[in-house]
């Protein structure tokens, strides 16, 4: 009988690796353009996606939690495919690793976008507070598909007047905190909410390309960030 034991390794991925992960696996088909780190993942010495993390949409992030800019961070993609390991363990994982090499680093934010389908299983099922929604942001409709205003504003630059471009209003999205010390998840702890429960569509909280296939090249090689 075949074991279900995967030999997994989570390490620094390139740049090629990340863009390559988020075209094919993750819905908004691009890398954020901010500074990054870029965590790789392999399955049986496959590679099977990346997990982000950056400065966010906006240098405020952390600012209403009495926290500088470079005292947090947001986990800006998760873009795997069809994958064995729970994505509680790879939040789980990159997040000590983050935690050791950025030893600044106080607090992590994340979303999860209702639109999608996405409650934020895997931040309920790793233990990240629910702090409520964010505000709603102005998204846009091009090539037949939804577009998030960043995503599209770094994808199309200067298309947001164009004729064929439609702006419509984005969703609230659902916030996540993850505290990295005592004292901030003693600040941060008194602004838990009840989780959001699954919507009845929601089935993954990962990307909606998951079936597609993995392990170009470039993904061979690995970076510090």
């Amino acid at each position: 009988m075949k074991s279900d034991k995967v030999e997994l390794r989570v390490d620094w991925a390139t740049h090629d690796a990340a863009k390559y992960a988020c075209e094919n696996w993750h819905y908004s088909r691009c890398v954020p353009k901010s500074k990054l780190a870029k965590f790789g993942v392999w399955e049986d010495g496959s590679f099977i996606g990346v997990l982000i993390y950056g400065v966010g949409a906006t240098s405020d992030l952390v600012k209403s939690y009495g926290l500088r800019p470079e005292q947090g961070c947001e986990l800006v993609r998760i873009a795997l495919k069809n994958h064995r390991t729970p994505v509680s363990r790879l939040i789980s994982i990159t997040v000590k690793m983050l935690k050791k090499h950025f030893g600044n680093l106080r607090l992590i934010v994340s979303f999860a976008d209702p639109e999608r389908g996405h409650h934020g299983g895997v931040y309920q099922a790793s233990g990240w507070i629910f702090s409520g929604n964010s505000q709603s942001s102005d998204e846009y409709l091009f090539q037949n598909r939804r577009w998030q205003g960043r995503a599209f504003r770094h994808r199309f630059k200067g298309m947001e007047k164009h004729p064929d471009v439609v702006i419509v209003s984005g969703s609230a999205k659902h916030r996540y905190l993850m505290p990295l010390d005592d004292d901030t998840r003693h600040r941060v702890s008194r602004l838990a909410k009840p989780y959001p429960k699954r919507a009845v569509s929601d089935t993954k909280d990962t990307a909606d390309f998951q079936s597609a296939k993995g392990g170009s090249t470039p993904t061979t090689a690995l970076q510090s960030v």
